[in-house]
């Protein structure tokens, strides 16, 4: 593969960018980016070798990577496919199912393949690129018998060169499972992070005494509202069934406190800490 074009240079389109070229996997990476700054830096550090409009950079395209927040990708996609012929484009986006109908709804659709790289940082932006980011993690691939053969097989080869376990989910599925192993996660963090904000007045002591406990539950409270809203919308129906039950969860914690039920609480923890069969 000689050209891949990466729309959205910043922390996943920065990685991706990076693991490219430093693995020879393609011998040139067009950038495109809504901000003039993205751009600019990801030149700088070499993520991208060029920036170019994203019609010019399209018709040069060997493989498209989408890698902007998935309202963005939407919108972005439906100008894109009109344009593809050979070229291969890929999303990497936390949703499948809206950008997955879009894309069906083209009638070159087969050269799209929808993935979700299970990877990720509070940080965004360029600077925040990770040269091993997808080293030893796992890649979602999304209805792959509607991809046309040489377009998945490209994908697949990409991922396995970038050495990530592939998996394969519909998409449905796949905003299922999303949806109670990692967006909950980051509402959970949002919402932590606010009680105490609300709670603790004293930074100084939020600072002091937060311990790494803490830290590691509320680092996901960083990450970037532009990338996080669009999730959760799009996701919605998902989120809110994951809600409910977080929040009856919570409940159960809140009872056993409020009764004094010792025994009880002992028995949430204790069948919290099964987790420790899948998560070693």
């Amino acid at each position: 593969m000689k050209t891949v074009v990466i729309i959205g240079v910043g922390l996943i389109g920065g990685s991706m960018g990076i693991a490219l070229k430093e693995k020879k996997i393609v011998s040139r990476v067009i950038g495109v980016d809504a901000s003039s700054a993205h751009s600019a830096q990801a030149l700088e550090l070499g993520i991208v070798d060029e920036i170019m409009d994203l019609e010019e950079a399209v018709l040069q395209a060997d493989l498209i990577v989408l890698a902007v927040p998935v309202d963005i990708a939407e919108k972005l996609l439906v100008q894109i496919m009109p344009l593809v012929k050979k070229q291969v484009i890929m999303d990497v986006g936390s949703t499948k199912t809206a950008v997955c109908n879009i894309a069906s709804s083209f009638p070159n659709s087969g050269r799209f393949v929808a993935t979700h790289p299970m990877w990720g940082t509070e940080f965004s932006g360029p600077a925040a690129a990770v040269k091993t980011a997808f080293a030893g993690k796992a890649v979602v691939i999304c209805n792959k018998e509607k991809a046309d053969t040489d377009a998945l097989l490209m994908v697949e080869e990409i991922y396995r060169k970038l050495e990530m376990r592939l998996l394969y989910m519909k998409a449905d599925a796949h905003d299922i499972h999303a949806a109670y192993v990692s967006h909950i996660s980051h509402i959970t963090s949002f919402a932590l992070a606010n009680t105490v904000l609300e709670k603790e007045k004293e930074d100084d002591a939020i600072f002091e005494l937060a311990s790494a406990g803490f830290e590691s539950t509320v680092r996901l409270a960083k990450s970037n509202p532009e990338m996080w809203v669009p999730i959760f919308m799009q996701n919605k129906e998902n989120v809110l069934d994951v809600l409910n039950e977080h929040i009856s969860q919570l409940r159960k914690f809140k009872a056993c406190l409020e009764k004094d039920n010792v025994e009880y609480l002992g028995a949430l923890i204790q069948h919290a800490n099964t987790i420790k069969r899948i998560l070693k």
